[in-house]
């Protein structure tokens, strides 16, 4: 049975949000590709959960505050761990 969830993505006010769904293992290697060869000086983060296997988690970019901030979007649990840190 399909489920439906809502979440909240916190975010500054100022910044762009694109939030998407794919089938492909390569996806973030693609994202990453299209938006630095499109979009000049362009400051982003991306990532990607796995949806079977190992459910791994993906990131990419060339901010690392974005970055992280698209990890926080998939896993809150990833900001409670590097603030124990």
């Amino acid at each position: 049975m399909l489920e439906l969830e809502t979440v909240k993505i916190d975010k500054p006010s100022d910044l762009n949000f694109i939030l998407g769904q794919s089938h492909f293992i390569k996806t973030v290697e693609d994202l990453y590709e299209a938006l630095v060869n499109n979009v000049p000086g362009i400051k982003f983060g991306l990532a990607f959960a796995e949806a079977s296997g190992a459910c791994k988690i993906r990131s990419e970019g060339n901010d690392p505050a974005l970055i992280h901030s698209a990890l926080l979007s998939i896993n809150p649990e990833l900001g409670r761990a590097r603030s124990k840190g």
